[in-house]
């Protein structure tokens, strides 16, 4: 079983890959990431590709009463690929090698956001819900009613 570390890695890898499809950093995670999972192989990389496309075409044929639960779907589909690839590596060197550079594409291909805040889309909720978007920043998070003794 793998480190929470790279389980959450690879939750952020299928993230990711529903994120960027139909959007203009597509071509570049879908590349980067064949390349990813090839390891050197061009035959696998090209499966990759290939499993990569039917993800998008997926992702972009859904209607609106089915998008949610295939999101999610190919969010679970793309986290199990990238933690099943990283249990196979021989050692833990080469895990944390392949880590190190599932970690760089995902930070090349998904922008960060900057002091201005950052996006949500394409989610659900039901009840209460508390976003956070960005990096380094901090959220509190407060239930019921509010007391002020003055």
């Amino acid at each position: 079983m793998l480190p929470e570390a790279l389980m959450a890695l690879a939750a952020a890898g299928g993230a990711a890959v529903v994120q960027a499809a139909g959007s203009d950093a597509w071509e570049g995670l879908r590349n980067r990431l064949a390349r990813w999972f090839g390891r050197g192989d061009a035959e696998r990389e090209r499966g990759e590709l290939e499993r990569l496309e039917r993800s998008a075409e997926e992702l972009a044929a859904a209607d609106a009463e089915s998008a949610g639960r295939i999101r999610a779907r190919q969010e679970a589909v793309w986290q199990t690929r990238i933690e099943t690839l990283l249990e196979d590596l021989a050692d833990d060197e080469q895990r944390a090698q392949a880590a190190g550079q599932l970690r760089q594409l995902l930070e090349q291909t998904v922008p960060q956001a900057g002091g201005g805040g950052g996006t949500v889309s394409g989610n659900t909720f039901e009840g209460p819900t508390a976003v956070q978007t960005g990096s380094h920043n901090r959220q509190d998070v407060r239930f019921g009613s509010r007391h002020d003794p003055s």
